[in-house]
């Protein structure tokens, strides 16, 4: 048996794989938990680009371009074991029992063998101080403080986001509002992935 996609058929068992990215506290995993809940009654799986993080020691350290103090680079390709993800999705897609792949991470568009097989390619957009704020919600409830998270937010991330992050936006197939509820884009993704199923 067949299904059809947008540009041809494809043999039953091969996996949807949909690809979200985005910057740093846009949304991404908010939208792809909510999809997946969406999708409720498909068997669908979701990869956090974030569980494929090298441990700290790997991670290079390098100096923020203007002030010139040192981070650990966590917003860099190689900060991530991108082989692991690759394998693991190369993994699920020969098992044939997945109808939906989820990938979702900073750099989902960016990594050209990831981009290669995805079939949807989404885009959260959120503006830099919006972002910021959410950014601070987050890990202030993780114990760190204002300084910290600012400090390495405009001394380093911001620098990475316009490197790798923002133009992978124009890769995409479709740019989600991420300042926005999620609920209307939701619905029509999920209309759309369900018709192609």
């Amino acid at each position: 048996m067949l299904y059809r996609k947008a540009e041809g058929i494809i043999a039953m068992g091969k996996a949807f794989v949909i690809g979200i990215a985005g910057g740093s506290a846009s949304g991404k995993s908010t939208f792809a938990k909510n999809l997946q809940d969406a999708l409720c009654g498909l068997e669908v799986l979701t990869l956090n680009m974030d569980a494929y993080f090298k441990a700290p020691e790997e991670r290079q350290i390098v100096n923020a371009p203007i002030t010139g103090k040192p981070y650990r680079d966590d917003n860099h390709p190689s900060s991530f074991d991108l082989p692991k993800l690759k394998h693991d999705l190369d993994e699920i897609l020969i098992d044939g029992h997945t109808q939906i792949v989820i990938i979702e991470g900073l750099l989902t568009l960016w990594d050209d063998e990831i981009y290669n097989k995805l079939d949807l390619r989404l885009f959260i957009d959120c503006q830099a101080d919006e972002r910021i704020v959410r950014r601070l919600r987050r890990n202030m409830k993780r114990g760190l403080t204002f300084d910290e998270i600012t400090d390495v937010y405009l001394d380093f991330v911001r620098y990475r986001h316009d490197e790798y992050v923002a133009p992978t936006k124009w890769r995409a197939d479709l740019i989600i509002n991420g300042s926005n509820s999620f609920d209307n884009a939701i619905k029509i993704i999920t209309c759309y992935v369900k018709g192609i199923i």
